[in-house]
């Protein structure tokens, strides 16, 4: 099964109801550009409207450009206000991939995706490396210097966004939602054990403590 994860500006019309066709499924997800990017399990899409309350669309294309792996990996499809070919060249400039006019509801933003048809051959790298640590995306395995993590699935979810963003501080609540949780009555003090338990695991191999906790503000996975 192939998936295609997309990161939306703004509210879609038609909802933001998972879709699934043939072999395919697309999974949408909303995000301020000012908060964390969320865990994606495909292969990332950005559509990003021209005009945003926080910057321009312009300036958060290269922001997604100039992050880790996610924002390097993604495909950006910049969402225009006119048919303007200034407005097209400065969007491609900025790195978007390509660029659509709004404004777009559920129904247009489908059509492309599936016009598209990202082939395989561009998916993102399917094993993660930070330092001596590894994560294997398709055998769900991480491994310190070869030596393999014993680890739940909520914390290998954990390990995996956290080495995505290395450097990153976040919040517990901030994983909690970039982790998919905030729709269940779940309580940040369920972060704790699940980073309790990442860290143990990374202990038992000879890791040492990469996983800190930076007070009043959250946790980091450090850069090696």
């Amino acid at each position: 099964m192939r998936r295609i994860d997309i990161l939306l500006t703004d509210d879609l019309s038609g909802g933001r109801d998972t879709f699934q066709h043939s072999d395919l499924r697309v999974v949408f997800h909303r995000w301020k550009s000012d908060g964390p990017l969320p865990l994606m399990e495909g292969r990332p899409w950005a559509f990003v409207d021209w005009v945003l309350p926080e910057m321009s669309g312009l300036e958060l294309c290269r922001r997604l450009r100039c992050a880790d792996s996610l924002g390097q990996d993604a495909h950006v499809t910049m969402i225009l206000e006119d048919d303007d070919p200034e407005a097209k060249r400065r969007a491609l400039r900025a790195g978007a991939d390509d660029y659509i006019l709004g404004p777009v509801d559920r129904s247009a933003l489908l059509d492309r995706v599936l016009s598209v048809q990202l082939p395989e051959h561009d998916a993102p790298a399917r094993v993660l490396k930070l330092g001596d640590l590894t994560l294997d995306l398709s055998a769900l395995q991480a491994r310190w210097r070869e030596k393999p993590l014993m680890l739940m699935p909520n914390e290998l979810r954990l390990l995996r966004y956290l080495m995505e963003q290395p450097g990153h501080v976040f919040s517990r609540q901030q994983l909690i939602t970039a982790l998919g949780k905030h729709d269940q009555p779940i309580d940040e003090r369920t972060v704790d054990a699940w980073v309790s338990r990442l860290r143990r695991a990374l202990r038992d191999v000879g890791a040492g403590s990469p996983l800190r906790t930076v007070r009043s503000l959250g946790y980091v996975l450090d850069r090696p």
